[in-house]
């Protein structure tokens, strides 16, 4: 059977997947590093009432929406994405596969049309707040869909076709923070500057499309295709895997995803873990570092777009990326959970670096440097420890059960995001 299996020719399957895992995360990844025209629309689309809308404490002038921005559009994003991918999980066998992914390419695309459009238009801050809220949670929802579908496609295919997907994830965040940094060095208006950065999103996510429509194509997509029809044919025919054929069928089902949940818990609140761990700090609490060497500098206007946002998502992607040359430690290896838990301390040394405005507790870490090595090692063990779950969690089970692996786990990455969100709060309330 293996001297009949065909060559992913020129890489086309690998490629059309890291294109496919882009297109997953870019909206969100590009609605979070614009937060700088978000925020400042909130800001300046009305006149400044500082008495009615700001914060007073700790010298905290921002108005109430633009103080809690980040929060609320991480709750907005994590939660539809948790819900959503909950009911993929169960609901990827009922609709077509097409459907799923196609569909949500084209809505995404669709509220990434509409956002640039908004650019031209005036909105008082609450409106354009709301529909903002509104959008994140759109994009989210369809996006939860499309990721879980990816992992289950993938999960058909040989363990290392997952690293395209999460690496292709993490070139989205890269992608986006480079388009923020490159519009506000090109010295026009934030606005004139945002519009360009969302079409770009357009030009992306039509071209996730093309290649999504290129995929059954290849002839080593179909291979495997064949292969996981067969097997699922296989199982119908000798049903024992999940217990008397004459239960019915959707007995055997939930029987099938409770022995699959027990094959991969470990990797499964692994993968939990590390995103509730990032999401928590990551941009609630990062985002608000202050530069302590930029003096009025450039630098303090570049400051958060590179060290906060681009430096993260560089090292997070080459952190998903090794895993295409190194898997260690294994997916049995009680390392691997270990090194996961021990990411959580990193959490306090950011809380301590120069976030502002801060009411609790004290800086302890004062200069720029700290900051910088405290996101390389955060970005980086977030990449690679995730991406190494997502690998071996479908390679735990049989080979018709993988792509139901597949969403399982990407459920458990999203309930990572969704409790994230809600840590966000308390750890930037400690602050």
């Amino acid at each position: 059977m293996s001297g009949s299996t065909p060559r992913d020719r020129f890489g086309a399957v690998w490629l059309v997947f890291f294109m496919l895992g882009l297109g997953t995360l870019l909206p969100w990844n590009f609605f979070m590093t614009a937060t700088m025209y978000f925020t400042g629309r909130l800001r300046d689309s009305a006149p400044r009432r500082p008495e009615a809308n700001a914060t007073e404490a700790g010298g905290d002038t921002r108005s109430f929406l633009e103080a809690k921005f980040n929060n609320v559009m991480t709750l907005c994003a994590m939660v539809p994405l948790l819900l959503f991918t909950y009911l993929n999980s169960f609901l990827h066998s009922r609709v077509p596969q097409k459907l799923r992914v196609m569909g949500s390419l084209l809505v995404i695309m669709s509220v990434f049309m509409l956002t640039a459009v908004l650019v031209k238009v005036h909105m008082e801050p609450l409106p354009f707040f709301c529909i903002t809220m509104v959008k994140i949670v759109i994009i989210n929802s369809v996006g939860a869909v499309l990721q879980g579908s990816l992992f289950g496609m993938a999960g058909v295919l040989p363990a290392s076709y997952t690293t395209p997907i999460m690496s292709g994830q993490g070139l989205a965040g890269t992608f986006a923070a480079v388009a923020m940094i490159c519009a506000i060095a090109s010295g026009v208006a934030i606005k004139d500057a945002a519009f360009g950065y969302f079409i770009t999103a357009c030009a992306v996510i039509f071209l996730s499309i093309l290649s999504y429509i290129a995929l059954p194509k290849l002839e080593f997509y179909q291979f495997h295709q064949q292969g996981q029809r067969v097997a699922n044919e296989d199982t119908r025919l000798n049903p024992m895997e999940t217990g008397n054929a004459a239960e019915g069928t959707s007995d055997n089902k939930e029987v099938s995803m409770m022995s699959i949940f027990k094959k991969i818990w470990p990797l499964a609140f692994s993968v939990c873990f590390v995103f509730t761990v990032t999401i928590g700090t990551f941009p609630a609490v990062t985002a608000d570092v202050k530069s302590t060497i930029a003096r009025g500098t450039s630098w303090e206007l570049y400051f958060i777009p590179v060290s906060c946002f681009l430096l993260f998502n560089l090292c997070d992607w080459a952190g998903r990326s090794l895993t295409a040359l190194c898997m260690w430690p294994g997916g049995r290896n009680k390392l691997l959970h270990l090194l996961v838990v021990l990411r959580l301390l990193l959490v306090p040394l950011l809380m301590l670096c120069n976030v502002q405005p801060r009411h609790k507790l004290p800086v302890y870490f004062h200069h720029d440097a700290f900051f910088v090595v405290f996101m390389i090692l955060f970005s980086f063990s977030n990449g690679y420890l995730a991406s190494l779950c997502m690998c071996f969690g479908p390679k735990e089970v049989l080979p018709h059960e993988a792509e139901t692996a597949g969403a399982v786990m990407a459920f458990f990455l999203s309930l990572g995001l969704a409790l994230g969100a809600a840590l966000s709060f308390l750890l930037r309330g400690l602050v």
